[in-house]
């Protein structure tokens, strides 16, 4: 039974953390990354996208120096996209999920840290405008930041996480009953010694 609660275990987890990870970062392809914050200042960035583009995935990855972001709930940054005047986008982004950050350099303290802005499903062709900008949260070390596209992205099905959390629940929750039970298994009775046939004791 513990085996199959494993089994069950790490199905949960490649549907509800390794599919919705591996859809964001690598389907599709890359459209391009800029820089958007560097020395202090933010910048604006216009991109032309074609309708062939879509649906379009926006990452941002934040290079701070810092082990992980502590945002405390509050906003690290924020960022529209817009087309003829009209936002097709607004997210703000906490960095909080970012557990395993990369290292920017084997030379700097720097981690970059990854977020996902949210997808633009339906693109008009032409220009659109992207702006980045700071939140409210305070006290960010924040050296850089870069605005990711990627073309033509899966759909991560809504379902995925709430059965992969689920799963993982029910692999874990079971396979630590089956560490309990085992310990309160009842005594094999063949395993005592015969009773003696003769002298003292026997029947």
């Amino acid at each position: 039974m513990r085996f199959l609660f494993v089994l069950i275990l790490l199905a949960g987890t490649g549907i509800g953390v390794i599919y919705p990870w591996a859809m964001s970062n690598f389907s599709g392809h890359e459209i391009g990354t800029w820089r958007v914050y560097e020395q202090g200042r933010f910048k604006r960035l216009t991109v032309p996208l074609a309708s062939r583009d879509a649906p379009v995935r926006v990452l941002v990855d934040l290079t701070a120096r810092a082990e992980r972001i502590v945002s405390r709930q509050r906003t690290v940054l924020t960022l529209t996209a817009a087309t003829n005047g009209r936002t097709v986008l607004a997210s703000t982004l906490q960095f909080n999920h970012a557990d395993n950050p990369r290292q920017a350099s084997p030379q700097l303290p720097d981690k970059i840290f990854r977020d996902e802005a949210g997808l633009i499903a339906a693109v008009s062709p032409g220009p659109y405008l992207f702006t980045v900008g700071p939140g409210d949260a305070e006290d960010i070390p924040m050296r850089a930041v870069d605005l990711i596209l990627r073309s033509g992205v899966g759909e991560i099905d809504g379902r995925a996480r709430p059965v992969g959390y689920a799963l993982m629940a029910i692999g874990l929750i079971g396979f630590l009953l089956s560490l309990r039970s085992r310990g309160g298994r009842p005594e094999n009775p063949n395993s005592q010694p015969p009773p003696p046939r003769w002298g003292r004791g026997s029947t």
